[in-house]
């Protein structure tokens, strides 16, 4: 089942930066959002639950040092992705 993805505000302004330092993280953001789409636990990501003030989230990798922080929500009554925050792990976490 393929999930819809869902940019907040904050995730768009902060993967923007992201992508201005570092433009070659564009295919491996591109890859990670297609993997999330057809299954957020696939070994890869790295998928895990969060807990403490992010809990209710998930978080996956992108790579040495680079998280996204999202949460499954429901969207016109299907299961959907909300990208929440990119970052290092210092950044999001």
């Amino acid at each position: 089942m393929r999930r819809i993805l869902l940019k907040s505000p904050s995730f768009v302004r902060t993967a923007r930066k992201i992508l201005k330092k570092h433009p070659d993280s564009k295919k491996v953001l591109q890859q990670a959002f297609e993997s999330l789409q057809e299954d957020i636990f696939l070994p890869a990501l790295k998928t895990h639950k969060l807990q403490g003030k992010l809990e209710g989230s998930y978080a996956c990798s992108l790579g040495y040092d680079l998280r996204l922080i999202f949460e499954i929500v429901q969207y016109e009554g299907k299961d959907a992705i909300l990208l929440q925050s990119i970052g290092t792990h210092e950044d999001v976490y």
